[in-house]
Parts: C-alpha cells; sequence; structure tokens
C-alpha cells in the first residue's frame, strides 16, 4: 500500500488482480455461464485486446482438450488397474483352494499371491501417480496408441464405404 494525499492507495501484482477478478465474477448474482458476447464485452472493459482475447480462448480451449484426454488416460489406467484385481482375486482364489484341497494346507499358493499382490501393489501406485517423467512416457504411448487405433478405423470404415458402393 502507499499512502498519498490522505489516501491509501493499493498495488497489486497480476495474478491477485486474477485471483480477486475470478472471485467476484463466481460471486456476482448470475446462472454461471456468460455468453460470447459478455466475455468480449468483459475483456473490452478490461482494455484487453481482441486478438488477445482470441489468443486466449484458444489456448484454454487446447487446454481444456489436454485435460480432456489426460482423464480420459488416467480413468482408462484405472479400469484396467480394476481388471487386475479381479483376475488377481478369482485366479488367486482358485489357486488358494486347489492348494488346500490337494495338500490340506496352504503353501505353494501363498507365495503365487504374495509375489502377485507385490506386483499389483506397484502397479496401483504407478496407476495413481499423475505426475513425472514415466506418467508423460506412459500419456504418449496410450496417445500414440489412441491415435493409430482411430486412424486405422478411419481407414477401415472408408475402405468399407467404397467396397459397398
Amino acid at each position: 500500500m502507499k499512502l498519498a494525499d490522505n489516501q491509501i492507495t493499493r498495488v497489486y501484482h497480476q495474478e491477485d488482480i486474477q485471483q480477486i477478478l475470478q472471485i467476484a465474477i463466481s460471486r456476482q448474482a448470475h446462472e454461471g455461464e456468460f455468453t460470447r458476447e459478455q466475455l468480449i464485452e468483459i475483456a473490452a472493459e478490461l482494455e484487453i485486446t481482441p486478438e488477445c482475447l482470441q489468443a486466449a480462448e484458444k489456448e484454454w480451449l487446447l487446454q481444456q482438450t489436454e485435460a480432456q484426454k489426460r482423464q480420459a488416460f488416467n480413468t482408462h489406467r484405472r479400469r484396467k488397474l480394476q481388471k487386475s484385481f479381479g483376475n488377481y482375486a478369482i485366479i488367486n482364489s482358485f489357486f488358494l483352494l486347489l492348494n488346500f484341497i490337494s495338500a490340506g494346507e496352504l503353501s505353494w499358493s501363498l507365495y503365487i499371491a504374495l509375489f502377485w499382490g507385490a506386483w499389483l501393489a506397484l502397479n496401483a501406485w504407478n496407476t495413481y501417480q499423475t505426475q513425472g517423467e514415466e506418467y508423460e512416457k506412459a500419456y504418449r504411448r496410450w496417445y500414440r496408441s489412441r491415435q493409430i487405433k482411430q486412424s486405422v478405423n478411419s481407414l477401415l470404415d472408408r475402405c468399407l464405404k467404397a467396397w459397398q458402393k
């Protein structure tokens, strides 16, 4: 704060202004959605050029698209982990039962359950890690394979449509 002529002048950093405006907009008695025209009006009042607003909007759309892709990847990983847990439970139940019926005690089946369980715990740990180099590598592999599948499906669809004509 600065004192000048018996008035207090506050000085804000850009991040502070963004946070204050975000809170004010969210508290405003509005239905929570704004039209593009309202966005343009707000930007004009804040002296944001149309070009800057358009670039910011494009960047925001790219960020939203990327966030959706990452959410789909995280969902894929969690489903894959759930499937692994199901397989673990079913197969190890079978081994434990087989071991108990055949030997009257649990022996070798415990080793399988233990080692597979350790592998599954590591897999679970990696599944819920959503940052870091390993996560990024896994995401890129998943995204590339997804793009390849989409390309192949698109090509097959075009070939089938051409063949049916």
